[in-house]
């Protein structure tokens, strides 16, 4: 189904609605301009909804990204688009037609106030593994992302739901039954929106590399063995384990991190430092620390990189906690009786060394999204040989990119930790204002005219 509507111009579209979609789209609110921020996921928020803990401050991650959430979703200037995803972009002149397909929720969200009974009552209650959550917890085939979602409306999993899948629920439809506003609707279809404007932003983020990709660490073959962000949801304590950090149902006591997983790494084909590793492996030993007191923590390295303020001061707190760093890139992790063990060469030492551990944490790499090369072709961008989009000069035009009026921010452009990320936001913001500015007095002039 088609829908055109007649919108006022000038506008922004901010492709991404993490954190840096999120900033740049307030800041163009903010000056009163009109900004359509479109994510593809069923929530606004990306990445750092994810985290527990924010570096070096030690700040609760959600406390700073919800309040930002909710103002997006209830700024006058800006209409939220999620679970869409922009499938054309054609310069018109001096601004751009865009197309956007929102997908069917099939709830509808003028009904729907989120009080999750349809969830429930789902016949796949607990079945369907949480992206969201990494795996480590399961969800229903109607669900939201996380608690503190924007906006807080359910959604039908298409590829979960028996409706959906194979025509049928049973004898009745247990998710429809328990809404007490009648909100399940199975009979939305796609929708397609234009959209005329300005400028556009885009803060589409980054993935983790698959850590098989580094099979001789056993991710995947040991439930012992985890990543990065899978150690968040399970300090998190909105997650799974509401904050206790257990594995296979005990804390542990020997964790071993071990960084630049696939970082800095010809064979995997990522050769530069992903630059968050280091910081957010001396945060999760500092989680350790503070949730298993008498744990013994050890943290491989090839080196320590603690480039932003208040960063140095923070490793070196981490270490005066019991943590002990060891200059040695991993080789092996292998199971001995019920504990795995890790094998290294300490380069300090200059022999090798086995360390015993309960839990080992992988601190993988930053790469470019999946999905980076259709964003590319949709919007003609140039990428860099990394896989990044490429900016137009690192130096004087650091948010620029090859198609005049198109800006980048945050890790879409390359690896990047919050601080960073938020002032590229903020950069691209000012940015596209400027090209707003020019719009609106252009259109001022043809009325006046």
């Amino acid at each position: 189904m088609d829908r055109r509507a007649t919108r006022r111009k000038p506008a922004a579209l901010v492709i991404g609605a993490g954190i840096a979609g999120i900033q740049a789209a307030l800041d163009i609110a903010d000056a009163g301009f009109l900004v359509y921020l479109v994510d593809c996921e069923p929530s606004i928020g990306g990445r750092m909804a994810q985290l527990d803990k924010t570096f070096p401050t030690l700040d609760c991650s959600s406390c700073i990204l919800t309040p930002k959430m909710v103002d997006a979703s209830q700024h006058p200037n800006i209409e939220l688009m999620t679970y869409s995803e922009v499938t054309s972009v054609e310069r018109q002149g001096d601004g751009f037609q865009v197309r956007v397909r929102q997908k069917p929720r099939y709830v509808d969200v003028e009904r729907c106030r989120g009080c999750g009974d349809c969830a429930e009552a789902c016949r796949m209650k607990g079945r369907i593994v949480s992206d969201f959550d990494e795996g480590i917890a399961n969800r229903s085939a109607i669900y939201v992302p996380f608690p503190q979602a924007v906006p807080l409306k359910y959604t039908v999993d298409p590829d979960a739901c028996l409706y959906l899948t194979r025509g049928t629920c049973g004898k009745s439809f247990k998710c429809k039954d328990a809404c007490p506003v009648n909100a399940i609707d199975f009979d939305q279809e796609e929708v397609m929106v234009d959209l005329d404007v300005s400028t556009v932003i885009v803060a589409t983020g980054f993935d983790l590399i698959d850590p098989k990709t580094k099979p001789e660490y056993g991710y995947g073959v040991y439930p012992e063995v985890m990543t990065g962000i899978e150690f968040e949801r399970l300090s998190d304590a909105s997650g799974p384990t509401k904050g206790e950090v257990l594995v296979n149902g005990k804390k542990p006591h020997d964790v071993v991190f071990i960084k630049c997983v696939g970082s800095r790494d010809s064979h995997t084909g990522v050769p530069y430092c992903s630059r968050v590793c280091c910081m957010y492996t001396a945060k999760h030993a500092h989680l350790v620390r503070d949730k298993v007191p008498d744990a013994n923590i050890t943290v491989f390295y090839m080196d320590v990189r603690a480039f932003g303020k208040g960063y140095e001061e923070f490793y070196d707190r981490v270490k005066r906690e019991r943590v002990t760093y060891r200059r040695g890139e991993p080789s092996e992790v292998y199971k001995h009786g019920d504990k795995l063990v890790v094998l290294a060469e300490d380069t300090t030492l200059g022999k090798p060394v086995e360390v015993e551990a309960d839990l080992v944490v992988l601190a993988t790499a930053v790469v470019p999204r999946e999905d980076i090369g259709s964003v590319a072709d949709l919007l003609g961008l140039e990428r860099s040989s990394d896989g990044f989009f490429q900016e137009a000069d690192a130096k004087l035009r650091p948010v620029d990119t090859n198609v005049e009026d198109v800006f980048v921010a945050g890790c879409c452009q390359s690896p990047k930790d919050i601080p960073d990320t938020v002032s590229q936001a903020k950069a691209a913001a000012s940015s596209a204002l400027r090209v707003l500015v020019r719009a609106r007095e252009a259109l001022s002039s043809k009325v006046r005219s």
